[in-house]
């Protein structure tokens, strides 16, 4: 009988980004994913399309499987022949009680891999800019649970050391007040507590053994979060990094991207680098020519062009595929001059290794034709790889220049509704401060993605940031008038009119 393996896997504390290497490859490769509520959900998109991804999530007094079913879970699809990877949030024999399910695998013959997390316990309060220890001030700590089985009291005789960590403490917080304070420590004992912790929705709020339920009441932090107990909470105000709205200026904003999700990479990154929540709502998506009868044509005979114009990235990518597929490679464009529209189709361009000899000085089709005649473009073959859609402008500019044009469209464009309620919920609680447009389809097709009336009732709910004239001229004739226009078309330079406006 073929038994597959079971991998109990750390996610780490919240941030996708702080799974190892190891474990994301356990997610890539696994049959069957069983994920806890933790986890973070960018995580998921390195599941294999067909595995099978099961919710087992657990917060206090709602468990939505029992442990011992998910133990019987797990065991039940290895037997199968199936890899399982069982994805904790954390490490797994942290407090996540992935003892108990390897335990169980290897008393029913099921071969299991252990790959360790990120703990919370460490990480949460890093990402808060506190140290658990600190030479002269912490050169010991202790990670506790903070409610026993019975879900009511911290255990009793907690640990001497000098910091203490307390997981899944929140509720029992007096209880662990009253503890630590019989056991000696000072009213003035610092304590912090960290929700949500390495997360773009983490909150801290600190105080002292004396102070701190007050504090938290005020906050109104509810779980999950943990709680840091010792001299080195002090130190968040030297090492404040994460959280910090003056190295992060975009913290505590929750921005919305509309930008078809295979080019929003960049901007995502961008925004979060700089402290912003960012809620993914793609308009559009690129999608490949059921014919390529033109593109491929035109691929044929490609030393006749003296110019190959890409006006996106996703030009350059879907031009590129139907290169590769007629066995060819950059060679093929060895005697045309080539011209990117924007940063980014260059950047596209770059990365496959072609360098762009031309840029226009603004990324527009306008622009573009502008420049591109002023070199002189009478009695030249022009080929234009762009989608089916699309503004006519730069054809028509350089057709009346004297060009010899040919349209050659690589890929096409469809709306993608594939997150609207997120957005549509998020607005309608107020959540979001801004919404981002890359291209005039993504003003047009979030209007009505989302409803035309549903954004004019709540049009006063967020601001609106373009990356360009053109798409900023759309949104205020949609009304959106945009709030942050973006002196260039690139991702850096409307990331920096949004630092400019927030």
């Amino acid at each position: 009988m073929n038994i597959g393996t079971v991998f109990l896997v750390g996610a780490g504390p919240g941030d996708p980004k702080l799974i190892t290497v190891r474990g994301r490859e356990a997610l890539a490769t696994a049959d069957v994913v069983v994920y806890d509520r933790l986890i973070g959900a960018e995580l998921l998109t390195h599941v294999r399309a067909d595995a099978e991804k099961i919710f087992v999530g657990k917060e206090a007094a709602r468990h939505a499987l029992p442990q011992d079913e998910i133990n019987a879970l797990l065991v039940e699809q290895a037997l199968a022949g199936k890899s399982v990877c069982r994805l904790k949030g954390g490490d797994p024999f942290v407090f996540g009680r992935g003892g108990e399910e390897a335990l169980f695998c290897r008393a029913h013959g099921v071969p299991f891999e252990i790959v360790p997390g990120v703990s919370s316990a460490i990480a949460a309060p890093a990402y808060a800019g506190i140290p658990v220890t600190q030479r002269e001030v912490a050169t010991s700590f202790a990670v506790v649970t903070g409610h026993t089985k019975d879900d009511e009291a911290p255990p009793e005789n907690l640990p001497v050391a000098d910091t203490i960590v307390f997981l899944m403490g929140v509720r029992a917080l007096p209880k662990i007040v009253r503890a630590l304070r019989a056991q000696g420590r000072a009213a003035t004992t610092p304590v912090a507590l960290v929700r949500w912790g390495t997360t773009t929705d983490q909150q801290v709020v600190t105080g002292t053994l004396e102070t701190i339920e007050g504090d938290v009441e005020r906050a109104a932090l509810k779980p999950p979060a943990l709680i840091v107990v010792g001299e080195v909470v002090n130190l968040r105000e030297q090492l404040q990094w994460f959280d910090n709205p003056v190295t992060r200026p975009l913290w505590g904003q929750t921005i919305i991207v509309t930008r078809a999700r295979e080019q929003a990479s960049g901007l995502v990154e961008g925004l979060q680098q700089r402290g912003a929540k960012v809620l993914q709502c793609p308009t559009i998506r690129a999608e490949a020519l059921e014919k390529f009868t033109v593109v491929d044509d035109a691929i044929a005979r490609l030393n006749g062009f003296d110019w190959v114009v890409f006006s996106s990235a996703n030009g350059v990518a879907h031009f590129w595929n139907r290169l590769q597929h007629a066995g060819k490679d950059a060679r093929a464009l060895a005697q045309s001059q080539i011209a990117a529209i924007g940063p980014a189709t260059q950047q596209a361009l770059a990365a496959r290794g072609l360098n762009a000899d031309f840029l226009p000085s603004v990324s527009i089709s306008e622009t573009v034709a502008d420049e591109l005649i002023a070199r002189g473009v009478a009695g030249r073959r022009i080929l234009l790889a762009r989608a089916m859609e699309g503004r006519e402008v730069l054809e028509a500019r350089l057709r009346q220049a004297g060009a010899e044009v040919l349209l050659a469209p690589c890929y096409r464009t469809l709306t993608d509704n594939s997150n609207v309620e997120s957005a549509r919920a998020a607005i309608e609680k107020g959540e979001v401060d801004w919404v981002t447009f890359s291209s005039s389809s993504t003003v047009t097709n979030f209007l009505d993605a989302l409803g035309r009336n549903f954004i004019a009732e709540h049009r006063a709910c967020f601001r609106v940031a373009c990356i360009g004239p053109i798409t900023a001229q759309t949104a205020a004739e949609n009304g959106l008038a945009p709030d942050a226009v973006a002196e260039s078309a690139g991702i850096e330079a409307l990331i920096a009119a949004l630092e400019k406006t927030s």
